[in-house]
């Protein structure tokens, strides 16, 4: 359930039915009264194919308490921005960012894994993620970047995603390794409606 006022990272604007998505975001938006207001920074954008969705990540200068009429008028803004294609918008809190073991190395792919936890395993979820999770998937290589949100607007509330050197890398078997660990095996019957996305990233 969304509040009223909540402790906000980036927005993530989620954008669909964009007739030309090669088409720069930023460049169309970057004057909008929103967007001086709160002085955000595009830092990535993400594109799938297969579902016609990008992912916009906007970094505000520090975490703030936002409003959700602000993230509304952000929402309206980028909409108008955008020749009126589909857009919602989410205040992501953030709770871990760690650099991978290829943080060296230019990330071309992003992928995202968004779940909801079933009641009463929203703790254990963290402290797996904090201990095992996150830190093992950013030691494989391959992985640039591993971070991890909670969505305060979405259903789907667990935000982790990956910035990738290659899209294979979530098959190689350092990858698969991690996600077949014990613990992982105890906590995967307990996500709900969980969602994989494969992004390609703009550059």
């Amino acid at each position: 359930m969304s509040l009223d006022r909540v402790p906000t990272d980036v927005v993530l604007l989620r954008l669909g039915g964009r007739s030309d998505p090669a088409e720069p975001f930023d460049e169309r938006w970057a004057g909008t009264p929103i967007h001086e207001k709160l002085r955000c920074t595009m830092v990535r954008r993400a594109w799938s194919a297969q579902s016609g969705v990008e992912y916009v990540y906007l970094q505000l200068p520090n975490r703030t308490a936002l409003s959700r009429r602000s993230l509304d008028a952000l929402a309206e803004e980028a909409r108008q921005a955008c020749n009126g294609a589909s857009v919602t918008a989410s205040r992501l809190t953030l709770m871990q960012d760690l650099a991978g073991a290829s943080s060296h190395e230019l990330a071309l792919f992003h992928y995202v894994v968004e779940m909801t936890p079933e009641p009463d395993w929203d703790i254990e979820l963290q402290c797996w993620y904090d201990s095992e999770h996150l830190p093992g998937l950013a030691g494989v290589p391959g992985c640039v970047r591993a971070q991890r949100f909670w969505n305060n607007d979405d259903e789907l509330q667990s935000f982790a995603c990956y910035d990738l050197v290659a899209e294979q890398t979530t098959a190689s078997s350092e990858w698969l390794a991690v996600r077949q660990t014990a613990w992982s095996d105890r906590m995967r019957p307990h996500f709900m409606r969980p969602a994989r996305t494969m992004f390609a990233l703009d550059r």
